[in-house]
């Protein structure tokens, strides 16, 4: 009895378990909750996922290979660390750009004030370059330059060599010696034959005077500078002529720089350069011109300019990346910018590129829309959407593509749609026309002259008329009726008013107009301004269209004349996108007072 009480308390002992176990299997498990109430478990396993750019459902905690399609995973992101407004924006971390290899370098082209953005590299000065031969023939007995980059000094000992022809001579010599107050000819040609193998006059006269014959002879350098090239090993036997070593000065260097065709009439030799490398950040080097090749590469369109540059440190290194300003004299005149195909992400003739974003806190890549024309060897004239001096991606733009993308930001794939209408050149020219009015009335703003800004709101009030509205159809004529009503109506206030405050106080309406028309249609003027005011209007803030980038604000005039901040560039021909900014996006630096 007292047996069976046992087995009876151990099989519901038993049973107990088992449905302890059960249950806690099939319970949901809480979240890792820390005590500000942010489930920090699943944030640290959301810093280290890892997805594929085509199967964004693969998620892994280590980088590697897609199991689907076999691509390189990239770093799953969530937002922007530091909350900028531009949509077509997207931050990466320094490990995520280095895992996709990302790669940068400067647009090419003039710069508006008359100077000449190129890129180029650096190299040896051809003038420096030298080869050790030999002399004679023989076998490498001995090797005391051994390696590559080893620096040596002219009338250094570089080799030893066995020469069995050259102990024939000495024996020649030894005889003809011997001989020569009779036979005066045979003495002097196995001198001769001697010296033609480079011999000194004092190994000469030793082997002369000593009647020894020499077994090895030393090969010494002809020049100072670094072995780039070591041709042989010890037991090489080597021919005369046989180059042993190449050995080059680095004392002086050529900086070699592309200048596309379009770009050769802009410079001649004697025009300064500054330049930077790569490999030398934070300092500026400066040049001169001294060469421009007369042969245009046929693959490239593009010819070389040559600055020579002393470099006593030794810090330039041939193959070192830089890049160059050219100082011309055709201040502000346009050239061709060309990026490299590996740059582009194809949509037409419409195609994307990413633009490094300058100064930001943390690395940031702004998608842009750019036009883009002829082929040129493994380079794309781009017609509108770049300036020369900005920096694009030029290596690893389809993974910055796949990462906005999954962190739900726009792509190529997922692009807002463009708000500019394509409309004539002569309709652009006309309306641009009219925006130089309006600048009139922005600038008599900016000195706080009532009566000017009355006289230009008359005068682009009149020129309205000169615009041919029959130059646009479609939806674009809508937009432009609707456009030139908001104008007519501003400008009309504005030429009734003698008080300056209510001028600007009508400005406003007549400032959006005028950047919906420059947004809508575009300008003929490479670049212009939307800029912000957060004062204006009891801090209610209000924009303006400028001309220039420097801050002059017609809302405060001499007052407040530096108050405000550029919030976009528009340039000639690049495509405004459609999507409402939720606060101004500030591209130029802090805001200025």
């Amino acid at each position: 009895m007292e047996t069976q009480t046992r087995k009876s308390i151990l099989f519901g002992g038993l049973i107990l378990l088992i449905g302890i176990s059960i249950g806690w299997l099939i319970s949901p498990s809480e979240p890792n909750v820390a005590e500000d109430g942010h489930d920090h478990g699943v944030e640290a396993l959301a810093d280290q996922l890892w997805t594929c750019s085509m199967h964004p459902q693969i998620k892994l905690n280590e980088p590697g290979d897609c199991p689907i399609c076999g691509m390189d995973l990239i770093p799953l992101v969530s937002g922007n660390r530091s909350g900028s407004s531009n949509p077509m924006v997207h931050e990466m971390t320094a490990e995520a750009i280095a895992m996709a290899n990302i790669q940068t370098s400067i647009v090419g082209g003039m710069s508006s004030d008359g100077e000449l953005l190129l890129t180029g590299k650096i190299e040896a000065d051809e003038r420096q370059n030298a080869s050790v031969t030999a002399k004679f023939p023989g076998r490498i007995e001995k090797l005391f330059v051994s390696f590559t980059g080893e620096k040596v000094k002219a009338g250094q000992k570089l080799a030893t060599v066995y020469s069995p022809e050259l102990m024939t001579a000495q024996k020649e010599l030894a005889e003809a010696a011997k001989t020569k107050s009779v036979f005066p000819e045979l003495y002097q040609a196995a001198l001769e034959k001697l010296r033609l193998w480079k011999l000194t006059e004092a190994q000469i006269s030793s082997i002369e005077n000593s009647g020894n014959t020499i077994t090895a002879f030393d090969i010494l350098a002809s020049h100072s500078g670094i072995v780039t090239q070591r041709n042989i090993a010890v037991g090489d036997y080597v021919n005369t002529g046989t180059v042993l070593f190449n050995v080059v000065d680095l004392d002086k260097i050529w900086v070699m720089l592309d200048a596309y065709e379009s770009d050769l009439p802009l410079v001649a030799v004697g025009n300064p350069i500054s330049f930077t490398a790569a490999g030398i950040p934070g300092q500026t080097f400066t040049a001169k011109v001294t060469y421009i090749d007369p042969i245009i590469n046929p693959t490239t369109r593009a010819a070389s300019l040559r600055a020579e540059l002393a470099n006593p440190n030794g810090k330039l290194l041939p193959e070192m990346f830089v890049s160059a300003k050219v100082k011309t004299n055709s201040k502000g005149q346009n050239t061709a910018i060309a990026i490299p195909r590996t740059a582009l992400l194809w949509s037409g003739k419409r195609s994307i590129v990413y633009v490094k974003v300058p100064n930001a806190e943390y690395p940031s890549y702004e998608m842009r829309e750019i036009t883009i024309g002829s082929k040129i060897g493994e380079m794309y004239s781009v017609e509108a959407g770049l300036e020369a001096g900005e920096e694009i991606v030029t290596n690893g733009v389809f993974a910055i593509d796949a990462a906005s993308q999954l962190a739900g930001g726009y792509s190529m794939m997922n692009r807002p749609e463009n708000k500019t209408v394509e409309v004539s050149t002569i309709f652009q020219s006309q309306l641009t026309q009219l925006t130089e009015e309006y600048f009139k009335v922005k600038n008599s703003l900016v000195s706080d002259d009532a009566l000017a800004t009355q006289k230009a709101a008359a005068t682009l009030q009149s020129n309205l008329s000169k615009v041919d509205m029959s130059l646009v159809e479609g939806p674009g004529h809508d937009k432009w009726m609707a456009i030139r009503s908001e104008i007519q109506k501003a400008a009309g206030l504005i030429t009734k008013e003698s008080e300056i405050a209510n001028q600007r106080r009508h400005f406003s309406p007549l400032s959006q107009a005028f950047l919906n028309l420059t947004e809508t249609f575009g300008l003929t003027k490479d670049k212009v301004y939307k800029e912000y005011c957060p004062m204006a209007f009891d801090n209610k803030g209000a924009y303006w269209l400028s001309e220039s980038e420097e801050i002059r604000n017609p809302y405060f005039g001499k007052s407040m004349l530096a108050c405000g901040e550029v919030t976009k560039t528009y340039l000639k021909g690049q495509t405004v996108l459609d999507f409402a900014d939720t606060k101004p996006a500030i591209n130029s630096g802090e805001h200025q007072h």
